[in-house]
C-alpha cells in the first residue's frame, strides 16, 4: 500500500514538473501532460454526462416511473447526432434551435431576478447607511454605476457632461478590471502554492522517507 502510494504521487510529481516546464519552452513533457489531461477530461466528462444525464434523467424515468413525455428531449439529443452526417446535418438545427431559444429564456429571466434587479435595489438602498463613512462609500457606488453605464450608452457622441461622466465610468472599469486581475493572480498563487507544497513535502519528504 505505501509503495502504491508513493507511486501515486510520483505519477502526480511527474505531471506537475511536466506542466511547470512550459515556463521554459514549449517540449514533449508538457503537450504529453497536456494531451493526457485533455483526454482525461473529456473521458470524465462523457461518463458524468452519461451517468447523470441519460441514465439518471431520461433512461430510468422512462423505464421505471413511466415519463414517456422525456422520449421527446432524447429524441432532440439523439438529432444532434446528425452534425456527423453532412447529408442530415441540417436536422440538427431543430435541436440546437430550441436550446439556444430554451436557454436564452431561461438564462435572460434568470439574471434579469438573480442578478440585476437586486443589484439595483441593493445600489439604491445602500444609499441609507448609517454613518457618514458608509453613506459616502454607497454615494462612491453608485457613481460608479451610473457612469459605467453612460460610458456604455453609445446612441449620443460622448461630449460635454456626458463625455466627462463616461471618462469617469472608464476609470471605475479599469479599477474593477485591475481588481479582478489581483484577484486571479492571487488565485494562481494560491495553486502554485499547493503544488510547490506536494512536490515537497509529499514527493521529497515522502520518498526520503521511504527509504530512510
Amino acid at each position: 500500500m505505501v509503495a502504491s502510494g508513493l507511486f501515486e504521487v510520483w505519477i502526480g510529481a511527474f505531471f506537475t514538473l511536466a506542466i511547470f516546464s512550459f515556463l521554459y519552452k514549449d517540449n514533449p513533457f508538457y503537450k504529453f501532460a497536456e494531451h493526457i489531461f485533455a483526454g482525461l477530461s473529456a473521458g470524465y466528462y462523457i461518463g458524468l454526462i452519461w451517468k447523470s444525464v441519460i441514465i439518471q434523467q431520461l433512461w430510468i424515468p422512462i423505464t421505471n416511473k413511466g415519463e414517456w413525455s422525456l422520449i421527446i428531449p432524447g429524441l432532440l439529443g439523439m438529432l444532434m447526432f446528425a452534425r456527423f452526417f453532412r447529408k442530415f446535418s441540417y436536422i440538427s438545427r431543430i435541436s440546437l434551435a430550441f436550446v439556444m431559444g430554451n436557454t436564452a429564456g431561461i438564462f435572460l429571466v434568470s439574471q434579469l431576478h438573480g442578478l440585476v434587479l437586486p443589484q439595483t435595489q441593493s445600489t439604491m438602498l445602500s444609499l441609507t447607511g448609517d454613518g457618514f463613512v458608509e453613506t459616502l462609500f454607497a454615494l462612491i457606488v453608485v457613481i460608479g454605476v451610473v457612469s459605467t453605464l453612460i460610458y456604455f450608452y453609445f446612441s449620443k457622441e460622448h461630449t460635454g457632461v456626458l463625455g466627462v461622466t463616461a471618462k469617469v465610468g472608464i476609470w471605475f472599469i479599469m479599477i474593477s478590471f485591475g481588481a479582478h486581475f489581483g484577484f486571479t493572480v492571487m488565485g494562481r498563487i494560491s495553486l502554485l502554492i499547493g503544488r510547490v507544497y506536494f512536490l515537497y513535502n509529499d514527493w521529497i519528504l515522502g520518498t526520503l522517507a521511504m527509504f530512510d
